[in-house]
């Protein structure tokens, strides 16, 4: 390399660096202000979504020919990220949506396709993931919902539980079992509308967390749609169900460096303002070390979601153990993280007057959903261990 010749090798392009800009500048302006009223009345916010929705950050997964905004893996990631920052709930609006439609973006029809991405990226609908069951949690093929198939169309029986903003998303990709006898290989993939008659849901779950996202059980009641609404062919769809969680797990693991940033962000600013024993509450080194750690952690997160997200938009083969990692490390790191928020504030931290005991809240369930941490570890052993054992 020549003498004053740039070195640009590792660190984010400016376009990602513009829309990570574009996306805090609509979240403090029009999501942040609305995160605490979601967290204390448990109601979808509508405001958020409207916001997220006028700047194309709703779905901004959705290819351009679909009418979406194309976005990479990465900037998926730095979206939700950002909207995750300045409130958890509603950074499961681009992720969700991302959840829902992967499965038809692997292996859907291209008239699936068309028909269905395109109200979402338009910010007309929302789509849900309906994997989880009552009896199915982490080992989902053991599920029971059943789709038989009867002329040109399949009738689906069953209950899809744990199911994040059902009754607000307009449509569904539900999983279920069409031969009993070949366990996993016996399950596919549906494309399941609101509307359809047979469809209802459950009361809305009573949180922890996330709270303005809501969590109801899926009914389906002889549920009959066309044919033609299957994702992929027979006896794909679990396989289809793997592979949308290696990608998806990014969005989880972005969200929770979001939730972290938040936390450190207001943690520090609490303590340069806060004063005891004649000085800022900062200048105490038992504190700097804790924020340290807490900046350290969080980056180290960061790192490794990027470097997961780069994998999911090129397809690795690698993409299954670093979306695992990505997952369990950065959920494990802000569940850490917004502790350490909460116990700097002191008895403040512990009140609902200061956003960290909400941010502590919405970071538990990053260790649970889309595959608990445990189940992470399992398939990062499994992907270690390949060819040796």
């Amino acid at each position: 390399m020549a003498a004053g010749e740039s070195f640009d090798v590792y660190r984010l392009p400016e376009e990602h660096v513009a829309i990570r800009e574009a996306v805090r500048e609509v979240c403090t302006a029009k999501v942040a202000p609305h995160a605490t009223e979601a967290d204390e009345t448990g109601e979808f916010p509508k405001a958020s979504y409207d916001a997220l929705r006028a700047a194309d950050f709703h779905a901004p997964h959705i290819p351009e020919e679909y009418g979406g905004a194309g976005a990479d893996a990465l900037a998926t990631a730095i979206v939700i990220e950002e909207v995750a920052r300045a409130c958890a709930s509603s950074s499961l609006i681009p992720a969700v949506n991302k959840l829902g439609t992967m499965p038809l973006l692997l292996s859907g029809s291209e008239e699936l396709k068309r028909r269905y991405l395109t109200p979402v990226a338009a910010g007309d609908a929302m789509f849900s993931y309906c994997l989880s069951e009552p009896e199915a949690g982490s080992d989902a093929a053991s599920m029971t919902t059943r789709a038989v198939r009867d002329g040109d169309h399949w009738v689906l029986n069953g209950v899809k539980r744990w199911i994040t903003n059902a009754g607000v998303s307009e449509f569904y990709t539900v999983f279920a079992v069409t031969d009993p006898t070949a366990r996993s290989r016996g399950i596919s993939a549906f494309v399941v509308e609101k509307s359809d008659a047979g469809v209802s849901f459950g009361a809305p779950e009573k949180k922890l967390g996330i709270k303005g996202s809501p969590t109801r059980e899926v009914y389906l009641d002889n549920v009959r749609i066309p044919a033609d609404r299957i994702i992929g062919a027979e006896g794909t769809g679990f396989a289809t169900a793997m592979k949308t969680l290696d990608h998806t797990r990014v969005t989880i693991a972005a969200q929770a460096v979001g939730i972290a940033q938040g936390a450190l962000d207001y943690a520090k600013g609490y303590v340069a303002e806060r004063r005891q024993f004649g000085k800022a509450v900062a200048e105490f080194q038992g504190v700097q070390f804790m924020l340290a750690d807490m900046g350290m952690k969080l980056e180290a997160a960061r790192q490794l979601t990027y470097a997961a997200a780069g994998r999911s938009e090129r397809g690795d083969a690698d993409l299954t153990y670093f979306g695992a990692a990505a997952k369990c490390f950065a959920s494990d790191a802000a569940m850490e993280i917004t502790t350490d928020a909460v116990q700097l504030l002191g008895g403040y931290g512990y009140t609902r007057d200061y956003p960290v005991e909400r941010m502590m809240r919405d970071a538990k369930i990053t260790q649970i959903y889309e595959g608990t941490n445990q189940v992470q570890r399992i398939v990062m052993a499994r992907q270690l261990l390949s060819g040796i054992v």
